[in-house]
């Protein structure tokens, strides 16, 4: 529909006249209907008249009625431009504008930004719009992966998982019709305070899937939102990183559309969401009720955090990273994949120099990152330990096998140290994926 606020300049205000609220008198500056920079073509829209008298049926029509979308139940415009946007905010992290505008900051620019444009009566969103910034599309830095997970991720937006249309969620659990959407009653305020102060999401998927991916029955167990405003419109970084709704997406293959966010769809109780199609997300898997909390991130006792600045792991070790922090982490640290050359799993990392093949690494596709000491003496117990690229291979349920630069497969026990006499520089490159994610392995080699 229209915005009548926009194409009326006067409204029937008296209660007792027939034309009670419609539109008297048109803007003459009316021209079109717009959703952030995109424009709505009228004929997806509604048409909109004019009653010059109060208690008269005569009426001018200004705009005719559109054909409108058959069969469709949500309609996203999809838009690509250079816009003040894309060339004046430039930080490092996701932005907030206003109460409906959501921002996906990769360094070192904007994106994409999107928004819900239109709900129906009962508060799903049947329109929304996706703004991607041109610059962001060409060039050395454009990524296929990164702008499709960008999409997903402002589309979700659009769908609902949006601070502005958490009020609106349906509850579809309680109700006797098997039906979604308009058959299900108002779930009313869905966000609370847990007891720390920390503002979740409880509704029965999310606390589900959250209960379930870190091995927990507390029942303050919400999904976490990222505590830097208010209300926020995405995941608590600390405890979700990797999920596609997190406030900022990393390299491309460590984002997951995981289990909690599909979870979250289905809570709107507008969508019938297949949660089966949900992608693992490994990030705090089996850590506990109090995992990703300001408390416990800097104790050590998990070791997907880390202190201090060295080097090490991506928890998905598929990089070599270094040990960070951001905004949304608020002082707690962990491995960020290096800016380049850290992929492990791509033969074009290896820069073949004198440290790469002291250090044995291998890189290519069934290789992955380990804590290593690997160097041309015998290690002593001092030997600092830091991220390298290795071969690795599954034997069995977490069984799995590494190989050195020049060594023989050398059976590698989960959570335990090894150590690999090298006896050559020479390696023979896989061709065949990885069909898992390692974590909680150290490795002592010597040569």
């Amino acid at each position: 529909s229209r915005d009548i606020n926009k194409y009326c300049k006067f409204l029937w205000r008296d209660s007792s006249a027939i034309n009670y609220n419609r539109c008297g008198r048109a803007n003459k500056n009316y021209r079109r209907e717009t959703c952030l920079d995109v424009t709505i073509p009228d004929d997806h829209l509604a048409g909109c008249d004019i009653y010059p008298e109060a208690d008269s049926h005569k009426r001018t029509v200004l705009r005719p009625e559109g054909a409108g979308v058959p069969d469709t139940d949500f309609l996203l415009y999809l838009h690509v431009q250079a816009t003040d946007k894309s060339s004046k905010l430039n930080f490092a992290h996701v932005a907030f504008t206003s109460s409906s505008l959501y921002l996906l900051v990769p360094q070192p620019s904007v994106l994409a930004y999107a928004v819900h444009c239109q709900t129906d009566s009962h508060g799903r969103p049947v329109a929304g719009v996706v703004v991607i910034c041109r610059d962001r599309l060409t060039g050395a830095t454009y990524s296929h992966q990164t702008t499709v997970q960008t999409v997903i991720h402002e589309l979700f937006h659009a769908l609902g998982f949006s601070k502005d249309l958490f009020s609106t969620w349906r509850d579809c659990y309680s109700s006797s019709s098997s039906q979604v959407g308009a058959d299900c009653s108002p779930r009313g305020k869905v966000t609370h305070s847990d007891r720390s102060g920390h503002m979740r999401i409880y509704t029965p998927s999310i606390i589900s899937a959250l209960q379930k991916h870190l091995v927990s029955s507390d029942p303050q167990l919400g999904g976490p939102l990222e505590n830097l405003v208010l209300v926020s419109s995405h995941w608590e970084s600390r405890v979700l990183q990797g999920s596609i709704m997190s406030a900022v997406l990393g390299d491309p293959s460590t984002v997951r559309i995981d289990p909690v966010t599909l979870a979250a769809l289905q809570d709107t109780g507008w969508y019938t969401v297949d949660l089966s199609r949900a992608q693992s997300l490994v990030w705090g898997d089996g850590e506990g009720a109090m995992f990703g909390s300001l408390s416990t991130c800097q104790d050590n006792s998990s070791s997907f955090f880390c202190t201090g600045s060295g080097r090490g792991c991506h928890f998905l070790h598929l990089h070599k990273g270094e040990c960070q922090t951001d905004q949304f982490l608020e002082g707690c640290r962990v491995y960020k994949p290096l800016q380049n050359g850290s992929e492990c799993w791509k033969k074009e990392s290896s820069r073949w120099t004198a440290e790469d093949e002291l250090s044995g690494e291998i890189f290519g596709f069934d290789s992955r990152c380990f804590l290593s000491s690997l160097s041309p003496q015998v290690p002593r117990v001092s030997s600092s330990v830091e991220g390298r690229c290795y071969r690795h291979r599954c034997t069995g349920p977490n069984r799995y096998q590494i190989q050195v630069s020049g060594s023989e497969w050398v059976d590698c026990p989960a959570g335990g140290n090894i150590q690999c006499y090298m006896v050559s520089t020479t390696s023979d490159m896989p061709r065949r994926p990885l069909k898992q994610h390692l974590r909680h392995s150290n490795f002592t080699f010597s040569v």
